[in-house]
């Protein structure tokens, strides 16, 4: 499984026989049960992570109700760079929706991989950017977008996740409650 890590870094930089090892050294398998949370609200995320198997949640509670902004699945990263970057509390919430397999490094570790593989911070700073940006995205459209809109982009960007995510989850990230994703999902469905 550690060869999907592997590849998707080779995809940005390459890597030596050497760095091979330190990258197999620096990544440590560690396992997520359903429900259990990659990083809680108010902790330090202490990890970045690469999901090698299973299905992640990205969420915030706003006004004690969860909204969901994001998912993680095969082979993606997974991380809160707004709280592993500057090792502050975290704002957000990421949640395995699967038992999963994370390949996880920790911040000391992610020093030591930008020390010991050639191109590591161009790799770092690539991964981060595309995560980051993405996540702001997605917290921005929760606001800006109609629920509508929101969920034809779930069924754009996560087309394969449908069978995977309960329909609460999608629910959640579209911004409506559930009897309310069954009307908009109707009214798109008639439509074509």
């Amino acid at each position: 499984m550690i060869n999907n890590l592997l590849n998707s870094i080779q995809k940005v930089i390459t890597l030596s026989p050497a760095e091979v090892d330190t990258v197999k050294t620096l990544f440590k398998e560690k396992s997520y049960k359903k429900g259990d949370f990659f990083l809680e609200e108010g902790r330090i995320c202490k990890h970045a992570g690469f999901v090698a198997k299973g299905l992640m949640r990205f969420y915030i509670n706003k006004d004690g109700e969860e909204k969901t902004y994001d998912f993680s699945q095969e082979n993606e990263f997974v991380c809160n760079y707004e709280s592993f970057l500057p090792q502050v509390p975290s704002s957000k919430n990421i949640q395995a929706l699967e038992d999963s397999i994370v390949f996880v490094i920790s911040h000391a570790d992610l020093q030591l991989f930008y020390a010991s593989v050639e191109g590591g911070e161009r790799f770092g700073r690539i991964a981060i950017e595309s995560v980051f940006v993405k996540m702001l995205q997605d917290i921005s459209a929760l606001y800006a977008e109609t629920p509508e809109l929101r969920y034809e982009r779930f069924l754009k960007n996560h087309a394969d996740l449908q069978q995977r995510i309960s329909q609460y989850h999608i629910a959640s990230f579209v911004g409506v409650k559930p009897q309310s994703l069954s009307r908009i999902r109707k009214r798109i469905f008639t439509q074509f």
